[in-house]
């Protein structure tokens, strides 16, 4: 229960809220019916100010106001907030009581009412600046209407937009429902059939106009289109939006395994295989494809197997997991297993989709020989050291260094650089297959002046490669780990050579990982693919007959026509006042559609081919925009207008001079 000052404090509080709580919802109001947001928050600021600044008035002065209306307080209501003295204190306790009998809830009231003034001025702003807005929106369809084009559209003895009416038969592939609408902006699937029907067949005809330039007659029989593109149609000056929403092919994703080559571990009992397929309406089939390749070098057998996958409650999804046994995949070590999934819908005719290839690999026994390449090319020559003896002899300069004290600095040099030139021979061993030029077969990097034999230019100096890194037969995964091998070998050489084994071992393991990665992938799968030549005709098989048939050999290609005669022509036409030349609109429409491939900008462009087709002469600055941003690959400006100099100009102009 309040005591007696703070339950004081809270009548007057309420009171005083609840006086002004009528006018601040009047001056909100207008605004909320006129659903304006930005005059609904405006008016929630004001009110939002007004009470807090009515708040700190009652706190700071409703002492004052209830010595004004009580009598029976004796002007002492201020010692109900404060009181320092023993005899204040003595005072206060004899006002509490007086305080609790005389401030009631209708006495609060009465306070508030003499105390607090309404600000009805806020009121009546409110209410002009709605009643302001409220015209405004009358009047502006009022404006459009009487714009030239909606006017001259306005005029035309065609049937009102309210009297015509759409059906709609989407394609029974999709399941959905044919539907009829109003004129308005629709969204329909691809090779749907729409109709534009009059509600009255009896009465005027009237004509549609879309987009891509086609006129359709509707009267006693409906109009048809098939929906092959986005466009918009017009009738009495009102467009309107036909989205084409295309079918689109089977989403196949594989959330197991996350990596396109999956290592599995030496000791792995199985391997889990998780995907999904998604169809906008209907997945028809769906096969998860897989592949078993064993043996290595020349002796490997591969053996294709086909699994379809599950239809499941909700035709657009199928989904797949399962966590196999090696057993169940036939995987022995050293095998590879490829897979991919194939997916297609019940589209007409049907896309089909397939899914990357990914594959699941089971390390095999380790090979005793270390240096043994899947390449036949990489074989080292005897004296070359391989990384691993290169390893062991750093770690066992590393020992000595740290057993022997007394070891000599000189001796430490020679063997970390001994070392050091065994791994840049090794460096350059492999650099070659990156067509980096290699001394290491071709004689002594030493050899004397007096010895050389008479310089070739184009033998030393020529390259029979336009790239080096380019000129080799691996593929870019292979030149990749070449790349990461070869750096970590300039690394470790570098860190010989500059006495310090310790930094040399971490690339040195480095360079021997990516080497075992090169000799591992010893086996490279590819789908087989074919080429399909189209049937040849039974009929004029063994007749000799060659008309129609086409020579393998290229012709030589002319210079092309960038920019069509025609479409010059216009540009220069779009840029005066003159008229547009014969079939201009067949002209700009086969460039938008050529040109253009986004449904949102190709439909500006039509838009303004149709405002200039109404007789707009701004608007042929908008197409001309429209026609020259297409032209992305035009080798000259269009902008200039050609001027042709007479003598009669030029003597006119030199007359004007002065």
């Amino acid at each position: 229960m309040r005591a007696a000052p703070e339950n004081a404090l809270y009548l007057l509080r309420r009171a005083a809220f609840g006086r002004s709580m009528p006018l601040w919802v009047g001056v909100v109001l207008p605004w909320a019916v006129l659903a304006s947001y930005l005059g609904v928050a405006i008016c929630l600021t004001w009110v939002a100010w007004d009470a807090w600044r009515l708040d700190a008035r009652v706190r700071r002065d409703w002492t004052r106001w209830l010595d004004g209306a009580l009598p029976e307080l004796e002007d002492s209501s201020a010692l109900l907030t404060h009181a320092s003295s023993p005899l204040a204190q003595l005072q206060r306790q004899r006002l509490l009581q007086r305080v609790a009998d005389a401030v009631t809830n209708q006495q609060a009231r009465r306070i508030v009412r003499g105390r607090v003034r309404l600000p009805f001025f806020a009121l009546a702003l409110s209410v002009i600046g709605a009643l302001g807005l409220f015209g405004w929106q009358q009047r502006a369809p009022i404006l459009t209407a009487t714009s030239p084009v909606a006017a001259k559209a306005a005029a035309a003895p065609v049937a009102k937009v309210s009297e015509v009416v759409l059906r709609v038969a989407p394609p029974k592939y999709t399941g959905v429902a044919a539907f009829e609408s109003v004129p308005r902006d629709l969204q329909v699937p691809e090779q749907s059939v729409v109709e534009w029907c009059l509600k009255q067949p009896q009465a005027s005809a009237a004509v549609i106009e879309l987009s891509d330039g086609k006129r359709l007659n509707v009267g006693s029989a409906c109009a048809r289109w098939s929906a092959t593109e986005s466009v918009f149609w017009r009738l009495r000056g009102e467009r309107f939006k036909l989205i084409v929403t295309p079918d689109q092919a089977p989403v196949i994703s594989v959330s197991a395994p996350r990596d396109m080559v999956q290592v599995l571990a030496a000791d792995a009992k199985g391997a889990n295989i998780a995907l999904e397929v998604r169809d906008d309406y209907v997945v028809r089939n769906a096969t998860l494809h897989l592949t078993l390749a064993r043996g290595s070098g020349e002796n490997i057998r591969f053996s294709d197997r086909e699994m379809p996958l599950p239809a499941a409650a909700d035709a657009r999804l199928r989904r797949f997991a399962k966590q196999w046994t090696l057993a169940e995949l036939g995987m022995e070590p050293g095998d590879e297993l490829y897979f991919f999934v194939r997916a297609s819908d019940n589209a007409t005719p049907s896309h089909l989709a397939q899914s990357p290839t990914y594959t699941l690999r089971l390390p095999g026994p380790v090979e005793v020989e270390t240096e043994t390449s899947a390449m036949p090319m990489l074989v080292k020559p005897e004296n070359l050291r391989s990384q691993r003896q290169i390893i062991i002899d750093t770690e066992q300069l590393l020992a000595d260094i740290k057993a022997k004290r007394g070891i000599s600095a000189a001796a430490v040099r020679a063997r970390s650089e001994a070392i050091a030139s065994d791994q840049g021979q090794l460096r350059r061993r492999y650099g070659q297959f990156l067509g980096e030029e290699s001394s290491l077969f071709g004689g002594d990097e030493h050899e004397h002046e007096e010895d050389k034999k008479p310089m070739d230019v184009v033998a030393d100096f020529g390259h029979a490669h336009d790239q080096a890194d380019s000129a080799t037969m691996f593929d870019e995964a292979t030149k990749k780990v070449l790349r990461r091998a070869l750096g970590a070998m300039w690394d470790a050489e570098k860190a010989l050579r500059a006495i310090t084994p310790q930094p040399a071992l971490a690339p040195e393991y480095k360079a021997l990982a990516a080497i075992k990665e090169l000799q591992q992938a010893d086996r490279i799968y590819l789908h087989k693919t074919a080429f399909t030549p189209p049937a040849i005709k039974e009929e004029i098989r063994m007749t000799g007959d060659v008309v129609g048939a086409k020579s393998y050999r290229r012709e030589q290609g002319g210079a092309d026509e960038v920019v069509a005669a025609e479409v010059r022509t216009l540009m220069a036409a779009l840029a005066t006042d003159a008229a547009l030349p014969a079939l201009w609109n067949r002209t700009a429409q086969d460039l938008i559609r050529a040109r253009i491939g986004d449904d949102s900008r190709r439909l500006d462009a039509q838009r303004a081919v149709q405002d200039v087709a109404d007789g707009c002469i701004d608007c042929r600055q908008v197409l001309r925009a429209w026609l020259r941003g297409a032209l992305a690959d035009a080798p000259v400006l269009l902008q200039a207008t050609p001027v042709t100099e007479t003598p009669f100009t030029q003597a006119w102009r030199k007359g004007n001079k002065p």
